[in-house]
């Protein structure tokens, strides 16, 4: 009996680890699967070419509207064709930095190029800390770099991950994400200023401003702003959703740029401006003491010319030994 017993607690305890095993694996596999549908579900997750199928709609019906009416009705009008030329001018110039930014290696560290890239950048001891190694890339992190987790690879001199392009920003197509934001302002403002013109032109052709109307009670007014905007929707209403959206296109990509103009004329990146304003997140040197705080300082900049000229020309490691 005692045999019996003991055999079947044995049997009972295989079946305990088996289930606990069972579970395990399921918990283990469960969750992997939940990673991949997260991943797919979730466009900031994975690298998707929704966003990027977005921009080109978008692009594509607001210059569809510009053709199909604006460009027509200003050549009736006699406008300059140079003037109404920019916008595709500037559009062919923002879709070749598209191209050249979503398909460029933005600086991927390796285990073949982790050694040469560490030589490039020196530690600042505060953003980061020389002999960190990345856990999932398994190698050395240099300076200015940090791993994005959408394309899973650690990139040199990270500035963020942009999903309109579907790439890593980083040292080698910094210079390119730069003339693709100043094209596609320069591009929204231009359709916004021909816009205009059309419409200011059809008001004055039209002298509705030393206009009058009736209203309900029969009383004669003057011609207001708020029914010049009303009289343009109806007539015009494509041409004035295009125009606002234009507009509030051009005033936050002219805010962006100008954010990115002062990182670029400062040597800074997205990364590392958001790192040294972040509250408590500079950890302490091994040789500093702990009641002393460590204060942030951009190491980087070497004045603006230098620094435009690194954007658009990325300093490599075989200049460096030649200067030393």
């Amino acid at each position: 009996e005692q045999q019996m017993s003991s055999g079947r607690m044995f049997c009972g305890h295989v079946n305990k680890a088996g289930n606990l095993a069972d579970i395990f694996k399921g918990v283990y596999v469960g969750r992997r699967e939940g990673e991949a549908i997260l991943s797919r579900v979730s466009p900031f997750l994975c690298r998707s070419c929704l966003f990027m199928v977005l921009h080109v709609a978008l692009q594509a019906a607001v210059f569809g509207e510009y053709t199909w009416e604006v460009f027509v009705y200003c050549w009736e009008l006699q406008f300059h064709l140079l003037l109404l030329l920019l916008p595709y001018l500037l559009l062919a110039g923002n879709l070749g930095c598209f191209l050249l930014c979503s398909r460029a290696n933005p600086g991927t560290v390796t285990k073949s190029n982790a050694a040469a890239l560490v030589q490039v950048y020196a530690y600042d001891g505060v953003l980061f800390q020389r002999g960190l190694v990345c856990p999932t890339c398994t190698v050395e992190k240099p300076a200015r770099s940090k791993h994005c987790s959408v394309c899973r690879t650690c990139v040199h001199r990270f500035d963020h991950h942009c999903v309109w392009v579907n790439n890593c920003i980083g040292a080698s197509n910094a210079g390119v994400f730069l003339l693709y934001l100043l094209s596609l302002t320069a591009t929204a403002g231009a359709l916004a200023a021909v816009t205009a013109a059309f419409l200011i032109h059809v008001l004055l052709l039209s002298d509705i401003m030393h206009s009058t109307y009736l209203d309900a009670q029969g009383q004669e007014h003057p011609v207001e702003i708020p029914f010049v905007i009303q009289h343009l929707f109806l007539t015009f209403p494509r041409i004035v959703f295009m125009l606002g959206f234009v507009i509030l296109l051009t005033l936050v990509l002219g805010g962006y740029c100008s954010f990115s103009l002062y990182l670029a004329l400062t040597n800074q990146t997205t990364n590392e401006w958001c790192k040294s304003r972040r509250s408590g997140g500079s950890p302490h040197l091994p040789s500093q003491p702990q009641d002393r705080p460590l204060v942030y300082k951009n190491i980087y900049s070497k004045g603006i010319w230098r620094n435009l000229k690194e954007i658009f020309n990325p300093p490599a490691v075989l200049e460096r030994k030649k200067k030393t």
